[in-house]
């Protein structure tokens, strides 16, 4: 067995006991959210003997751990269980509300990673110069806001004002893809704005943090251009950190859409969530939960992955 084989088994064995972990903290948090599905349903006017039978139907009645067991056997085998508030199997809705957040993380992907690349290989190539420092003012700028006050200045500019974009993303399946593409852009521009800057510093430090190295020293001798000596000697040999930076931020589109979602009233898998939390739908804010902690786990372990591949060196630490 080859040393990278071995490493990513190992980070495989890693991801599996973490997502387990992370069962376990989802069943243990939903069971302390306050209130109870049964009288969201029958109101307050219920009897105790309605709402006792109306849990002992829904399964409410058992012991959390029991039903702990039962979501995790389900879960194993594919089986993500049934909506306690539309009676439905959530694999019927869940795959196009993953669907959705996959798009607008793929359209914000998109954008800002050839985006922060540019910018940052620019700053490199102008370090310490106005450009470099508008652009790091500008991107810490963008970073120190909360990502609903960035959604709701862009609602308030390039929807309220110009009309530019619409102001809610209500997507759906029957749309051409240019419209749904359109009407995802703001949310993706808020998403860009939010993780341009890790990506764009780590590309700009990784790449100055290169620039003294003997051979870049040469190739400076040698009469060979400023931005060719960047892109083709010194990039290559900084893509480990700039690569697990990007693949971090890609998670973080997955994983971190919820509040946008919500702003923007994007039909996606964090709308879903924050929409079940209210309802007090459990299974489907555990389903929810798990596909963002396989999500993320997946995208650190392929982060991982690249970085050693990038850098073999990271196969045999000192």
């Amino acid at each position: 067995m080859s040393s990278l084989t071995r490493v990513i088994l190992q980070r495989l064995g890693l991801g599996v006991l973490t997502l387990f972990a992370v069962s376990l903290i989802i069943a243990f948090a939903v069971e302390l959210l306050p209130g109870d599905i049964t009288q969201a349903m029958l109101g307050q006017s219920a009897t105790p003997e309605t709402v006792a039978a109306f849990r002992a139907e829904i399964g409410l009645d058992r012991p959390a751990h029991v039903r702990y067991l039962q979501w995790l056997k389900g879960m194993l085998t594919g089986d993500m269980g049934r909506s306690l508030a539309s009676k439905r199997e959530i694999t019927e809705f869940i795959g196009t509300r993953l669907s959705n957040t996959l798009f607008l993380g793929g359209v914000a992907a998109a954008i800002a990673v050839p985006l922060a690349l540019f910018l940052g290989l620019l700053a490199a190539l102008y370090r310490n110069s106005i450009y470099d420092r508008i652009v790091n003012l500008t991107t810490l700028t963008s970073i120190s806001f909360p990502e609903f006050f960035v959604a709701y200045i862009l609602i308030l500019f390039l929807s309220v004002k110009s009309g530019i974009f619409p102001g809610i993303s209500n997507v759906s399946t029957d749309l051409a893809f240019g419209d749904k593409l359109f009407r995802t852009l703001l949310p993706a521009l808020t998403l860009t704005l939010v993780v341009l800057a890790h990506m764009l510093r780590m590309t700009r430090a990784a790449i100055i943090n290169l620039l003294s190295s003997p051979y870049i020293e040469m190739a400076h001798l040698k009469g060979i251009r400023r931005f060719r000596v960047i892109t083709h000697h010194a990039l290559p040999n900084a893509w480990g950190p700039i690569v697990n930076v990007i693949a971090l931020n890609l998670a973080y589109l997955v994983v971190g859409v919820v509040v946008v979602e919500v702003v923007f009233v994007y039909p996606g898998l964090g709308q879903l969530l924050v929409d079940s939390v209210s309802k007090r739908d459990l299974p489907v804010v555990q389903a929810c939960a798990m596909i963002f902690a396989a999500v993320y786990i997946l995208l650190n372990l392929l982060s991982d992955i690249v970085s050693i591949v990038s850098n073999p060196r990271l196969l045999h630490p000192r």
